[in-house]
């Protein structure tokens, strides 16, 4: 069985910079990390080749410092590892980048089972995974908190809802996205970390994999951030009441009083 694990490497810090240009994130000069859902699909991934054989490719799009985060990949036991970098792929929405990802799996031959985090830590859009399914034309799966089975033909797994767990069989090839419930991330040993650090990771172009040059990168992108902004902080928080009748009247009061402090600005401005 061949297993591809999508793998992103995020800013490890919360002051992240800006570019006042296009309003995408400015990663240069700023530790990443492993995200880190993406470790518990990578475990998952290893565990399934330990128990029935197999490949485990680790692939990932990003800048070239990227293959730091595929290298510790190896070493948490990916057999090998892929690298989409090129500046024709910078600014991609996570259609863009659903999209390169799952040229990126095509062009490596495909695989059997694709795993992936929920979400990158940095985005919390939760929409790659599915997008990737989209592009690849397979079924997918959710909120993975456990693989209850798998085989050559098909995999059941138990999905979390809004509700509760959805057991759910699907047949491979088959996308899933999954939650840190799954499975407990093992530690690499020194001689694996050297593996890791030795291993050959191949950095290949958007052409390289085939993808269309018009569907990657910002010139591929759906969305377009018009603005953003640090949040207000220094505001006070109000806490309700637990009873719902006593917090509607206290919601409803201080409303009021919001409405009539705006309504008096507004005078006093002459509108």
């Amino acid at each position: 069985m061949k297993i591809a694990v999508c793998i992103k490497q995020v800013p490890d810090t919360a002051e992240v910079k800006i570019d006042p240009e296009t309003n995408t994130l400015v990663r240069e000069g700023i530790d990443s990390i492993f995200n880190p859902l993406d470790t518990f699909a990578l475990e998952e991934a290893v565990r399934i080749r330990e128990a029935a054989g197999g490949e485990v490719v680790a692939i990932s799009m990003g800048p070239p410092h990227a293959e730091k985060a595929l290298r510790e990949a190896i070493a948490l036991g990916a057999d090998r590892a892929v690298l989409v970098c090129g500046k024709e792929l910078a600014g991609a929405d996570t259609l863009a980048t659903s999209y390169t990802l799952a040229c990126a799996i095509r062009n490596d031959g495909g695989a059997d089972l694709i795993l992936c985090g929920k979400q990158a830590i940095d985005g919390d859009t939760a929409q790659v995974g599915p997008g990737i399914a989209a592009h690849l034309d397979m079924p997918q799966l959710t909120y993975v908190r456990r693989i209850r089975a798998i085989d050559q033909a098909s995999v059941t797994a138990e999905c979390m809802t809004d509700t509760g767990v959805d057991v759910v069989r699907a047949p491979l090839p088959v996308v899933m996205t999954v939650v840190k419930e799954l499975n407990e991330p093992r530690l690499p040993s020194l001689a694996s970390w050297k593996t890791g650090r030795s291993a050959h990771v191949p950095a290949l172009s958007g052409k390289d994999i085939g993808a269309d040059a018009g569907r990657v990168g910002l010139d591929g992108s759906a969305t377009r951030v018009k603005s953003m902004f640090w949040p207000d902080r220094t505001k006070e928080t109000l806490f309700l009441s637990a009873d719902p009748a006593a917090a509607a009247a206290e919601l409803a009061r201080e409303l009021r009083k919001l409405l009539a402090s705006r309504d008096g600005g507004d005078r006093a401005r002459g509108r």
